[in-house]
C-alpha cells in the first residue's frame, strides 16, 4: 500500500463568476516614465473598456488616457500611476506623477502653465464629452501631481461625431 503525501494542497475549484460589467471596472497600473508608456496605457484602456462592455466610450477614453499619461511622463523621471474607474455613469481616469509643487511662486506658475499647455487636447476632448478635468497636488505621502478627467458615458458615446477627429471649430468642442 502506498500513501502519497503532498505539502501543497490541491487548489479549490474556481467558481464561475459573473461577467465584467461597467460597474465593476476598477483598474490601476504603474508604468515607467518612458516614451512607450502612453501606447501601453492606450492598449490597456482599450482592452479594459472592451472587457467591461464600454466599447462605446473607447475613442474618447483612450485619447484621455494617452494625453494624461504622456503629460505625466514629461513631468516625472521615474514612473506614473494610471487608474481607471467607472462610477455613477462616468469613466474616471486619474494619473499621478512624481513632479512636486514648486515653492517659488513664479516657478509654480510657469510649471502650471506648461502642464495646461500640454493638456490642451485633453481639455477639448473632455469638453466635447461634457466632462470635467483638472490637476493639483497628489494626496499621496510621496507628493507629486494628480491629474484627472471624468467622462460621462453619454457624452463620451457621442464623442466620435462631436470631437476633434471630426474637424470643425475647436472653440465649439
Amino acid at each position: 500500500m502506498s500513501v502519497t503525501i503532498s505539502s501543497c494542497p490541491s487548489p479549490a475549484p474556481v467558481e464561475p463568476t459573473t461577467p465584467p460589467t461597467p460597474e465593476t471596472l476598477a483598474y490601476s497600473l504603474t508604468l515607467p516614465a518612458a516614451p512607450a508608456s502612453p501606447a501601453v496605457a492606450r492598449a490597456a484602456a482599450r482592452t479594459i473598456l472592451r472587457t467591461h462592455g464600454l466599447q462605446d466610450v473607447t475613442d474618447a477614453a483612450v485619447q484621455v488616457v494617452a494625453e494624461l499619461t504622456a503629460c505625466a511622463c514629461r513631468f516625472t523621471p521615474v514612473e506614473v500611476y494610471v487608474s481607471l474607474r467607472y462610477r455613477e455613469g462616468a469613466l474616471r481616469v486619474i494619473v499621478y506623477d512624481g513632479h512636486p509643487r514648486h515653492t517659488h511662486p513664479r516657478l509654480a506658475a510657469a510649471c502650471e502653465a506648461r502642464r495646461r499647455a500640454d493638456l490642451r487636447l485633453l481639455a477639448c476632448v473632455v469638453r466635447a464629452c461634457g466632462g470635467d478635468w483638472g490637476f493639483g497636488d497628489a494626496r499621496e505621502p510621496t507628493g507629486g501631481t494628480r491629474m484627472w478627467a471624468v467622462l460621462p458615458r453619454e457624452g463620451a458615446r457621442a464623442y466620435p461625431e462631436a470631437g476633434p477627429a471630426r474637424g470643425g471649430d475647436p472653440q465649439s468642442w
